[in-house]
Order: C-alpha cells, then structure tokens, then sequence
C-alpha cells in the first residue's frame, strides 16, 4: 500500500470503521488532521507523516503489522468460515482492515504460536522450505518413544505423499503409556507433524508449537491471546529469511 493515500482510506485502513461508518466520523468531526478538524475524507495526506487523530486518539501509520498470537485449540487457522471461529474472529478491527493473515496454519486442534502479518513477502519467505526456517513444537503421544524414533525422525521419514526432510527428535519423557517430546521441523505440511509420528506407530494427544525461528511464544500471552512483534523479534526474522538461500 502506499504511504500517499486519501484520508478516508486512511482511517478504515487503520480499523476505523467501514466506509461509510468512517464517512459518517469525519461528518461528525470525529477526526483531526495536524491539529484541526477535517471533514473531506478525499483529501490526500502522507500516511507516514501526518498527525491524524480519531476521537481525540492519535493514528500511528505502519505500512506492515506483524503479530504473534497463542492459538487456542479448537480455533481454525483461516481467514473465514461460514460455521467456526477462525483466527482472524480474534483479531481487532485494526488487524483486520490492514490485512493481517496467518503465516502457514496449525491444525484446529494444535495450540501456541502463530504468526500473522499483512507482509504477504515475508510469510512466503517464512513459509518457504529452502529458507529453512525451524519450527519447534512440544507433542504428546500415546505410545513409547526411543532411539530408533529419533533416528527416523533425523534421516527424513517416508510419508505416503512425500518424504519428510530429515526433522530433530528430542525425547523429554517416555514411558510405555505415552512420551513426551520437542519435534523441529523446516516444513509445514498438512497434519505433517502428526503424519510423522503416525508413521512411528504413535498418535499426537497434545500438540503445541513452541517457536518460529529465532522468535519463541511469548509465556505471558494467554490461549487467544496476541500482541504485535517486537521490532527486535521481527529484526530476527528478516535477518532469519535473508541468510537463507534466495
């Protein structure tokens, strides 16, 4: 989107309301620009440097806005759907209207970190397998886990529809009843983490994703719970997709 746009525009980009219900705003002189009333939603302003305030709240443009969110399980990670809450139902007006979407998905049933940003350049750079980019998740299963498991898991198991590149397998408990373990992957393929245990013999009870890169959950963030990146988490993240392979 560019910096240079009408002020209209402007406010519903930033979550202010629909088109009309911002016309509506700007009627009432609900909305300031550098210090005065204004009224034309035609008038075109420089999003970057421009004082606008709406009902008396400064606007802080950002051409991108970049968030981290702990999904809840039982939430799909999509952009609508007619019968079940999606990730974006969570979100503020604010989010939605600049166009905040998911980096990749976690299955319904699959808990913790996700990323979301209106940057589709940088989601694709994330998403992309060649920049290997790790994503960490803690599992639960129902069934033992050994050696034999974690060695599978690092050579790259054969998968029905592809061979998953090699993974790290770290075993934190494991008893005859069920295991616990730390799985890094630089896929995300459909139920891919689950997939992988299945082909071990094993069936995910509890899946969390940890992290993204160099950027872990943040612990304070509550299932449903998002904040925006920091600008040192999402630094690590570019600089994570720029020393990959172009």
């Amino acid at each position: 989107m560019s910096d240079c746009m009408r002020l209209d525009r402007f406010l519903s980009f930033m979550g202010c309301g629909t088109r009309g219900e911002v016309r509506d705003a700007l009627r009432a002189g609900r909305v300031t620009l550098e210090g005065r009333t204004e009224r034309d939603g035609g008038r075109r302003i420089d999003a970057q440097g421009a004082r606008v305030t709406f009902d008396g709240n400064p606007l802080a443009y950002k051409p991108h806005r970049h968030l981290m969110m702990n999904k809840p399980a039982g939430v799909l990670t999509a952009a609508r759907d007619a019968r079940q809450p999606t990730v974006l139902d969570l979100l503020a007006p604010l989010y939605r209207a600049c166009g905040c979407m998911p980096v990749g998905r976690l299955d319904k049933d699959t808990e913790g970190l996700l990323l979301l940003t209106s940057d589709g350049e940088l989601a694709h750079r994330l998403l992309a397998p060649k920049r290997h980019v790790d994503k960490v998740y803690f599992a639960q299963v129902d069934g033992p886990l050994g050696d034999a498991d974690a060695q599978a898991f690092a050579e790259g198991l054969q998968l029905s529809d592809f061979q998953a590149m090699p993974a790290r397998l770290e075993i934190l408990h494991s008893a005859p009843e069920g295991a616990e373990a730390r799985v890094t992957v630089q896929e995300g393929k459909f139920h891919q983490v689950k997939r992988m245990f299945a082909a071990r013999g094993v069936q995910v009870t509890h899946l969390k994703r940890l992290c993204v890169g160099p950027v872990p959950l943040d612990p304070a963030l509550k299932p449903g719970a998002y904040r925006e990146l920091t600008d040192a988490e999402l630094a690590a993240l570019e600089h994570c997709v720029r020393a990959g392979p172009p």
